[in-house]
């Protein structure tokens, strides 16, 4: 599988990859504690390629890997609709409940985001980390 790189790993700007290049999708309080991406050639239950969150060291925006197999799941509810990320640990520290906190955080900021910007409440939720058992 390709994995493609949006927002690199320390990143307050959340992007996203459009038919000009990478253009940031909003600004979050907090930064993003690994890299963000998306399988290439996917598509998820909300419409768009599917997600990635890749542990190890900082990824710039438009690098791409191959990968086979996760190593786990985040599960995540985004405007009412099931956004799980799939996970890979390249390298480095891998903390389930550092994921945790952030995702719940993340989750948190995502509803006001939606208040703020579309002006309506929705389900935004963080519903755990599922491991694979070789971790």
């Amino acid at each position: 599988m390709k994995i493609i790189i949006e927002t690199p790993k320390y990143s307050f700007s959340k992007y996203r990859r459009t038919e000009n290049g990478y253009e940031r999708a909003f600004f979050s309080p907090l930064p993003t504690i690994f890299n963000y991406g998306f399988i290439e050639g996917t598509k998820g239950p909300d419409g768009m390629e599917e997600d990635v969150v890749v542990l190890g060291p900082r990824l710039p925006t438009g690098s791409t890997f191959e990968r086979e197999g996760f190593d786990g799941i985040v599960r995540f509810l985004d405007d009412s609709i099931r956004d799980d990320k799939r996970l890979i640990h390249i390298s480095g520290f891998c903390s389930p409940s550092l994921l945790a906190f952030y995702f719940r955080l993340y989750a948190l900021f995502k509803i006001f985001l939606y208040a703020f910007r579309e002006g309506k409440i929705t389900k935004c939720r963080f519903e755990g980390i599922l491991l694979e058992k070789s971790n």
